[in-house]
């Protein structure tokens, strides 16, 4: 495989640094490293880095978002997207977003060497449990539906995402500028959509989903 240049994006220096020295270990190059979207935009624009290594959970625009910014403006650039997370929604979301791989952060090197190789040469890699949550998926009951997160309207995910960071339902109303009444049916909606039974259960989902992870959103 040919010698790439990285461009790494995490919020944990410790993260970036062993990414770092492994990828030189590997023979690639490491162009810059950014421990928020912001700075990672930036960067990417200045390195034009053949592939980034993007952490999932950060400040700011989360690795979900930050991803399919990226591939809008430079769609020649591939992204892995890193996390701690087996999750079979996050690693589908992530591949809408335009991303190439989805790489758990306990990977083994040779793991990674595999992830690199795939997308280097324009596939995609799945860290294997999440390919087998997606395979058993695919292959179970239901195979091929919309999943719940994804029938919700961009109003519900905003009103989703405002209850999880701990907004009342005065405060929601005035956010978005709709009555507490509209609110309450939005709300009634979320618990349908999702079967979910209580406010509680909607932070939970909500933090399943990574929308706790973007401040700005």
């Amino acid at each position: 495989m040919s010698r790439k240049r990285f461009l790494l994006v995490d919020d944990h220096k410790l993260v970036l640094a062993g990414f770092h020295s492994l990828l030189n270990e590997l023979g690639h190059d490491v162009v810059a490293e950014a421990t928020e979207s912001e700075e990672a935009f930036r960067l990417i624009a200045l390195h034009q880095p053949d592939i980034v290594l993007m952490d999932i959970t950060m400040p700011g625009v989360n690795g979900l978002e930050a991803t399919g910014q990226v591939k809008q403006k430079y769609p020649q650039i591939q992204i892995i997207i890193l996390s701690m997370h087996a999750n079979a929604e996050y690693a589908r979301r992530a591949l809408q977003a335009g991303a190439s791989g989805y790489l758990l952060k306990n990977a083994t090197p040779s793991e990674l060497v595999i992830a690199i190789q795939a997308v280097a040469t324009g596939g995609v890699y799945l860290s294997p449990v999440i390919a087998r949550f997606l395979t058993a998926e695919f292959k179970g009951p239901g195979s091929g539906a919309i999943s719940n997160f994804e029938r919700l309207s961009r109003r519900q995910r905003e009103i989703l995402q405002l209850l999880a960071r701990g907004y009342t339902r005065k405060e929601i109303a005035e956010i978005l500028m709709i009555s507490p009444k509209t609110f309450d049916i939005y709300r009634a909606q979320l618990f349908k959509e999702l079967n979910i039974q209580n406010g509680a259960g909607l932070i939970r989902y909500a933090t399943q989903m990574g929308l706790l992870s973007n401040n700005g959103e």
